[in-house]
């Protein structure tokens, strides 16, 4: 298993080699993820802070676990694993049954082990279901983290690779988006209060209304923000809801 830490697709600023056991590669995997991954801390009622990560780590454990359960081993190549600034990419070699499309991967569906001593083991270790549930699991993991849910397409070279994508609401994500500082804030009052009025918008950031106009316009064209209505007092501004299918 490689594991690379990039900028860009020819920029690699960390490269990790695991070899070992079955075992040993997911949990050394997952070891890297944990000292890679940004998180936020979430102060509650509870004894103990809770703390987010930027993808949630159930979901990449069931990636690693079915890269290493559905990998071609006759293909003398590595899983690859690409974190990236904004997204991260796992890599397998073989493709998907002729049964299934990488559509089907995100629905029920039934399972298909390309090889059946090696997912009876893990099954029995307690990683992997027998029912083809790990992708939509997967797709439901990050949904209730309040991203998309994974991309699944195969390459040319007979791969299959699962794509997660950062939260594209994130302060950091929005400045890249060339947002200015209001934007920013309006972005965040709707994410905290789920909706955001142009007379709301006008009083949070002290904007004409024209300015207000102007800027949640661009917000709904560069689909960050939905309208609701089309002039009036009862025209509001939500989120755009992150893909679900």
């Amino acid at each position: 298993m490689k594991l690379g830490r990039f900028r860009s697709p020819i920029l690699i600023v960390d490269d990790k080699r695991i070899d070992g056991n079955i075992l040993t590669q997911i949990d050394e995997s997952m070891s890297w993820f944990r000292e890679r991954f940004e998180t936020e801390f979430v102060i509650t009622g509870k004894p103990q802070r809770d703390v987010i990560w930027e993808y949630p780590l159930d979901a990449v454990r069931e990636a690693v676990v079915n890269a290493v359960c559905h990998r071609d081993y006759r293909m003398n190549i590595n899983i690859q694993i690409r974190l990236y600034d904004d997204h991260l990419e796992i890599w397998n070699a073989g493709g998907l049954p002729t049964e299934l499309t990488p559509a089907d991967l995100l629905h029920d569906h039934d399972s298909i082990p390309r090889n059946t001593l090696l997912a009876e083991c893990l099954f029995y270790c307690g990683l992997i279901e027998s029912w083809g549930s790990g992708t939509t699991r997967m797709a439901k993991l990050l949904i209730d983290a309040g991203l998309e849910v994974p991309e699944f397409n195969t390459t040319h070279t007979d791969r299959l690779r699962v794509i997660f994508h950062k939260n594209r609401l994130s302060k950091e994500q929005l400045h890249k988006l060339g947002l200015n500082k209001r934007q920013i804030s309006g972005v965040e009052q709707v994410h905290r209060n789920e909706r955001i009025t142009n007379q709301e918008y006008q009083d949070l950031l002290d904007v004409s209304r024209r300015t207000a106009t102007r800027e949640l316009n661009q917000l709904v064209d560069m689909k960050i923000l939905l309208r609701h209505g089309t002039t009036g007092k009862g025209t509001y501004y939500s989120l755009q809801e992150p893909i679900k299918t």
